[in-house]
Formats: structure tokens, sequence, C-alpha cells
């Protein structure tokens, strides 16, 4: 058995520690030369003295002292509105338009100052009594970016006739998957300038006939008829049957619509921007026609196109006739 204070390691140790202790006789206290000499540390002394808490801005009651910030205003969002229900119409000529229509039904009428004025001197007998408003209480029901002109009309939508009851003898605008209220409005718009007899959207990917859409129609949507359809392909069928030539316009399409024999009644199908006419939509066309552009760009904004191809239309009708 080992001796274990014969253990040469631990030898190595013993002498190890002391010559450690060696070293470390003569060196001073703190292990720093002098360190002695100094007084004792007082740790108060190496703690920086805060400000008093008056000092100190008081952020919650001083507002003046705090940084600027950019104020981030709330983006405005539409209440929610039943599909079924009322509809909003703003605008001068939206609602004077509405106003007049007799098969108009309305909830309520809000109106400023000069609005109300305005009414007065146009002498019309107003369907319901209306409400003196602030612009503010307007710009909050049709949003920050809305021209309402100090009037605004709440109303029923009006009633969309049957396409089997239609018997145009001149022009039906018939609109495929054009969402865009901005461009529905405008083409309704032209619509009305141009004697359309009736215009045919379908139930689902068309706007509602409210808020943008009348402001940008102006008052053609009391003045143009809308039939709403489920199915645009079954509808384009029904027109025929009743010996209306279906004309679809693309750019794509093989003819000039300046060169197509059109005879009355007509049907023109406007596709949506970008995407044109549905497949289904084209094979059901008699004729898919484009217009003819000289020019470099060979495309046009959707209510441009169609109140070019109104034009065409209306003046080739006219020479037949």
């Amino acid at each position: 058995m080992r001796n274990r204070d014969n253990d040469p390691r631990k030898s190595r140790l013993k002498g190890g520690f002391a010559r450690r202790d060696a070293r470390n006789e003569n060196r001073p206290p703190h292990g720093r030369p002098g360190a002695d000499d100094r007084p004792p540390r007082r740790d108060h002394e190496f703690k920086q003295e805060r400000p008093k808490q008056d000092s100190r801005p008081d952020f919650k009651r001083d507002r003046s002292s705090r940084p600027d910030r950019p104020f981030k205003k709330k983006a405005w969002r539409p209440q929610a509105r039943d599909p079924n229900g009322p509809v909003i119409l703003y605008g001068w000529h939206s609602v004077k338009a509405a106003l007049e229509n007799p098969a108009r039904r309305f909830h309520r009428l809000l109106a400023t100052e000069n609005a109300l004025h305005r009414l007065s001197e146009t002498g019309m007998t107003l369907p319901i009594t209306p409400k003196l408003a602030k612009p503010e209480e307007i710009e909050a029901l049709v949003g920050p970016d809305a021209v309402h002109q100090g009037i605004l009309a709440e109303a029923d939508p009006l009633a969309s006739p049957d396409i089997d009851d239609l018997e145009p003898r001149g022009l039906v605008l018939v609109l495929d998957h054009i969402t865009d209220p901005h461009n529905v409005g405008a083409i309704l718009r032209s619509a009305a300038a141009f004697a359309v007899e009736a215009v045919i959207i379908t139930s689902r990917h068309s706007p509602e006939q409210t808020g943008v859409l009348a402001k940008a129609a102006s008052a053609a949507l009391e003045h143009v008829p809308i039939v709403t359809v489920p199915n645009l392909a079954r509808a384009l069928g029904a027109l025929q049957d009743k010996n209306i030539f279906v004309v679809g316009l693309d750019s794509s399409g093989e003819a000039d619509l300046a060169t197509v024999p059109l005879r009355a009644p007509l049907a023109l199908v406007i596709g949506a921007e970008g995407k044109g006419l549905r497949q289904l939509t084209r094979t059901t066309c008699d004729v898919v026609a484009r217009i003819a552009l000289p020019g470099v760009i060979k495309s046009l904004n959707v209510s441009n196109a169609t109140a070019l191809a109104l034009y065409v239309a209306s003046e080739r009708i006219k020479a037949i006739q």
C-alpha cells in the first residue's frame, strides 16, 4: 500500500503551494503597490448622483417635452352594408337625378347649408325632408377622399328588369366581369349619352350600384336600366333568341369593328381590362371584333374603348336605317 506522506505527487503539490505563498508574501494588499496607504473605499463616492424626481420632465403631464412624432391618421373603412339593403348616393348630379326619379324610395337625405340652399333654388318637390348636416358627418359615411359636394342620400336600390322582358330596338351593353366601380360608372355615363337601352351585368364579379359607382356614373344610374343575370353565356343566348346581333369586343378580335356589318338590335359585349373576354363568352358571341387604332398604343382603358365602340356602332346603325 502506498504511503500517502511519501507520495511524490503530494510533495510536488506542497512545493507548488509553498512557492506560490512565497511569491505572494511581498505583494501589497489589493494587488497594487501602495494600496494599503489609501483610505478605505467608500462605495457611495463611486456612485453617480441621480437627478431628483422633480428635475426630470414629467412625460405624463408635460407633452411639450415629448419628441415630435408624425401623426399617423387611421385609415377610413366603409361601414359593412347589407347587399339587399339601402345604397348610398352622394354628389350633386347623382343625388339630384335620384330625387327626380319616382322609382327611388329614400330613407334619409343629408345636406349641408349650401347644398340645402342649392336644392331650394331648383324648385323641385323633394320626396323626403332633408336633414341639415355638417361636411364632417357626410365625410364619415363616404370617406375623406369622396367628393360629396355636401349632399348624401340613402335609398333602396333600383329594381333589376328581367332579361326576358327586354325588347331592344337599338343598342344593349353587356359587361363581362368588369369589377372596377369607376370603370363601370364611366361606362354607364357613356351608355346614357349614346341612348343604350340596357346594361347587362352578372350578379357576381360586378360592383355594387352605390357610392363610387353612382358618383362616377353621374346621373346615368337613374336613366339606364341595369339587368343582373346569374349566367352571362345563357343571357347572351337569350338575346340571340330575340334576334339580337351579339358582337364581342376584344383587342385580339379577328375583324375590325368599323368593317363588321352591324345591324340593330345590337348587343356589344365588353371584356375586363387586361383579361378581355372569357372563353365561354367569346365562343357564344356571333362575332368578336377589335377597335383598330392607328397609333402606337393598340389598347385603351375599358371605359374609353366602350365609348369609342358605342360611337362606331351607333353611327353604323344610323347609316343603315
